[in-house]
């Protein structure tokens, strides 16, 4: 089929480079000029594992191409996907700017029908203001338009993976026309006649996905809710480490056992520093000011978020009793993409963090797999000093905080990194190393909801 991709971020860009490698015939643009020559010379602007290949293939193939003309895209396509942002506003409601402006832009170059997708994380109801919104500025006669909701589920860092092997495609559609041209685009997919990028054709055994066909208005609300939920098992999980360390208790040890019950499932009960990303932290500020707009109390909602914007206070108050005084002390720190396996940095603990100890005067160095260059321009103004090298961090460091669970700092030289600290003290965000195993190298080490083996219980306030 003939597709635009509107949006070349992570979301337009994993969706139209999987589209174009799937077998379609896809255009993709963005207004930012600098991005699309980059996308033009061959380059990527992001980093996600497997999106290189699957762009240079749909490229080479002729599937896929870039433009900074929208009207371009449009005139080329049968159906067009929305994949601009939607950043939240200071009330909490997402910024739909730059949707009516796409909608402006579809109604005025189009001369054929189209089936516009929301791809975007959008809230409930703007499927109609945007169906209304073509019908008032298209040409009148010359095109018509049908609108479908298509969330998307991709993660940051698995979002190839996820694209090409989803548990569940969610359509929200009016009609049986706009449903068969999205069955028809997620084809490949349904039916697996792709060559897989991730697994080099040995795919792990996995159920077909379910296309779940729902009316454009719960499609609107699948997405905020899924992520909603998310964000309330990380903050569960989060105040039941706050538990366990008062009470002597092993976070790790009572979410594993609760994660074995099949009606909860082990995902997202990881205590730590919390969640961050473009993602969670605004679709749930957009999902509260839509429940409160309309008079219904998601103070539950709330309170996961209130949680989660504490954890980095709660970290912050542990490197504190620690170091005892912070100011003027050599503090590394390793991690600052909000997750592993990607560069992005928004809303990431671990920025929050670096910025936070830097104003305190403490002498921080940090480093980051892949996030160091978009690190360097959110850290302008401060004195922190980026780092490529983790070792590098450490050399003489009165402290180490670990700050995103990649794997490459969990298969650190420990011990050569604690030869190398002018005090061998830990502090483990992400909880991401055996408590054992670095006390045995002789380390000083805390993390979230694990306490020393040999602590008092307190029932105070820490």
């Amino acid at each position: 089929m003939r597709l635009a991709v509107i949006g070349c971020g992570y979301v337009g860009l994993v969706t139209g480079g999987c589209l174009g490698y799937a077998g379609h015939e896809v255009v993709a643009t963005d207004v930012d000029a600098g991005r699309i020559a980059m996308l033009q010379a061959g380059k990527l602007p992001i980093y996600e594992p497997g999106l290189e290949v699957v762009v240079e293939k749909a490229t080479k193939a002729g599937r896929l191409r870039f433009t900074g003309d929208a009207a371009e895209a449009i005139l080329a396509s049968d159906a067009i996907f929305i994949c601009v942002g939607t950043p939240p506003l200071e009330s909490g409601a997402a910024d739909l700017s730059a949707i009516d402006n796409v909608a402006r832009q579809i109604a005025a170059a189009s001369r054929s029908p189209k089936l516009v997708i929301e791809k975007s994380t959008v809230p409930a109801q703007t499927g109609a203001q945007l169906q209304r919104a073509l019908d008032v500025y298209g040409r009148r006669g010359e095109a018509t338009f049908r609108v479908a909701s298509n969330p998307e589920f991709l993660r940051e860092g698995t979002a190839v993976a996820d694209f090409f092997h989803p548990d569940r495609i969610v359509v929200g559609v009016e009609g049986a026309d706009a449903e068969r041209q999205l069955r028809e685009i997620y084809k490949p997919i349904l039916e697996g006649t792709f060559s897989c990028p991730i697994h080099d054709g040995h795919c792990p055994a996995v159920a077909a996905p379910v296309f779940m066909v729902t009316t454009i208005a719960s499609a609107e609300l699948i997405k905020h809710a899924s992520n909603s939920f998310l964000g309330l098992k990380i903050s569960y999980a989060n105040v039941i480490a706050d538990l366990c360390e008062r009470l002597g208790a092993n976070v790790e040890e009572v979410t594993r056992a609760v994660g074995l019950d099949p009606r909860i499932g082990p995902q997202f009960l990881s205590a730590g520093l919390g969640f961050g990303g473009f993602c969670l932290p605004k679709d749930i500020q957009a999902f509260l000011h839509l429940a409160e707009g309309l008079g219904v109390n998601f103070r539950l909602l709330r309170e996961a978020e209130i949680v989660n914007q504490r954890r980095v206070d709660q970290f912050l108050d542990k490197v504190r009793r620690a170091l005892w005084v912070v100011k003027d002390k050599q503090v590394g720190a390793l991690g600052l993409a909000f997750k592993p396996n990607t560069d992005d940095i928004r809303f990431a603990p671990g920025i929050e963090v670096v910025r936070r100890m830097d104003a305190e005067g403490a002498i921080v160095c940090a480093s980051d797999p892949v996030a160091i260059e978009r690190a360097r321009l959110a850290l302008q103004g401060t004195g922190v000093k980026l780092m490529p090298d983790p070792y590098d961090v450490a050399r003489g460091a009165e402290a180490l905080l670990l700050l995103t669970e990649w794997r490459e700092y969990r298969d650190l030289d420990w011990e050569r990194i604690h030869a190398q600290m002018a005090r061998p003290l830990v502090l483990d965000g992400r909880n991401m190393l055996s408590r054992d195993k670095m006390r045995a190298i002789g380390f000083e080490y805390h993390s979230f909801g694990r306490p020393d083996v040999h602590s008092k219980v307190s029932l105070g306030s820490h």
